[in-house]
């Protein structure tokens, strides 16, 4: 539908490829017809700082600030991260989370919160959690982390397979590309199982 604006939230931290993800998703949005919005990236782009990204797309996007409460899907690519941003998200919104712990570096790492996902659920958010790290390596990268994290996205998005693919096509340089579009099958077969062993 898209007369219905679909607001989504990526969030991790420096060198975690958050920037190249907004980017891919809101190129697919606007090669499927829909009018996009992307917000700057926020936060420290040096390794380890938080960074945050915002996509809105729709019949009719004006603003690409998503107010506190309406993201309808966070994308985190680091667990604690997803904690920070949570105001965001509506209530019973989807987490796409990789369960991947990296402390800040102010963070004693003894004081990291237990048990996120676990607390995630109790609010009410749909999670997803993705060990998409072991999923990266099994294919020979730890570089791909983020592609195996869009393809489980992809299954709540109304773009396309073969749009997905030819901007992975445009963006990516060109020995990149297919294992790219491996790790994205990979996270999109995943997501599948995760939704039918829900049902």
């Amino acid at each position: 539908m898209k007369n219905k604006t679909t607001n989504l939230v990526l969030v991790g931290t420096g060198g975690q490829g958050i920037v190249l993800a907004s980017r891919i998703i809101a190129w697919c949005a606007f090669k499927s017809g829909f009018d996009v919005k992307e917000s700057e990236i926020h936060g420290m782009a040096q390794r380890g700082g938080s960074v945050i990204g915002q996509i809105r797309f729709g019949e009719k996007v004006n603003s690409p600030s998503i107010p506190t409460g309406e993201a309808h899907i966070m994308l985190a690519l680091e667990e604690l991260e997803a904690l920070r941003y949570l105001h965001f998200l509506r209530d019973e919104g989807i987490i796409i989370l990789n369960l991947k712990q990296i402390p800040p570096p102010s963070l004693d790492p003894s004081l990291y919160p237990k048990d996120i996902p676990e607390q995630l659920k109790i609010k009410g958010y749909k999670v997803f959690g993705i060990k998409a790290e072991e999923l990266a390596k099994s294919l020979g990268s730890t570089k791909i982390e983020n592609t195996i994290l869009l393809g489980v996205l992809s299954i709540f998005l109304p773009f396309s397979v073969e749009v997905w693919k030819k901007v992975f096509t445009n963006f990516l340089p060109t020995k990149m590309i297919e294992l790219n579009i491996k790790a994205f099958e990979k996270g999109r077969n995943l997501g599948e199982k995760i939704l039918q062993s829900r049902d």
